[in-house]
């Protein structure tokens, strides 16, 4: 389990809500795919800077097939 410091978690938060803007409340399941994807980047090392997060959170999107993207 990955413990987050308080900073962190707001930047996890905004980067999820910006990557999800234009997916339906409803489609719980790629917000959870792409919230996912963000907490393993912070997991596995990976700097969390906006432009990390934003990299890894766009790939789960790209390999969800959605009617959006």
């Amino acid at each position: 389990m990955v413990t987050l410091d308080p900073e962190t978690a707001r930047l996890l938060r905004a980067v999820l809500d910006e990557l999800c803007a234009n997916v339906p409340p409803s489609d719980v399941s790629t917000k959870t795919k792409v919230a996912s994807k963000l907490l393993e980047a912070v997991s596995h090392g990976r700097s969390p800077s906006v432009d990390n997060l934003k990299a890894a959170g766009k790939q789960a999107l790209n390999q969800t097939p959605t009617m959006w993207r």
